[in-house]
């Protein structure tokens, strides 16, 4: 069986969320190493939030129940982007026996998007 879940968001809506709150807001957020990647820019961030944001609707949370940082989007060098699941998100995603987290994350100008497939086992 397949869960999706995609995110759109206003790239501009972040940026006036990292202004206002600053470091409170990116700490609550992103983990460490998603900050390190973004360097402060607002397109990446967008799209990482977009990405959390369509993980909690694939597994079917939404914002409830899991920490920002549970999930995390991961770039090794030259390659794709992929979901690393942590904490309470890791929990959930044994008990509903994920198989895969498959990720698709894309900016413009004006907005970010995420597209996740979540591959769960066929109960027998």
């Amino acid at each position: 069986m397949h869960t999706v879940g995609i995110d759109l968001i206003e790239i501009s809506r972040v940026a006036q969320t990292v202004e206002r709150w600053g470091d409170r807001f990116l700490r609550r957020i992103y983990t460490e190493a998603e900050l390190a990647y973004c360097r402060g820019r607002t397109p990446q961030l967008a799209a990482r939030f977009a990405a959390k944001e369509a993980v909690m609707k694939a597994l079917g949370t939404g914002r409830y129940g899991l920490s920002w940082r549970d999930i995390e989007v991961v770039r090794r060098r030259g390659g794709r982007p992929t979901i690393q699941l942590q904490g309470r998100a890791a929990k959930i995603a044994e008990r509903l026996e994920v198989s895969h987290v498959a990720l698709s994350i894309t900016h413009s100008r004006d907005y970010a998007a995420a597209s996740v497939v979540v591959e769960i086992k066929d109960k027998p």
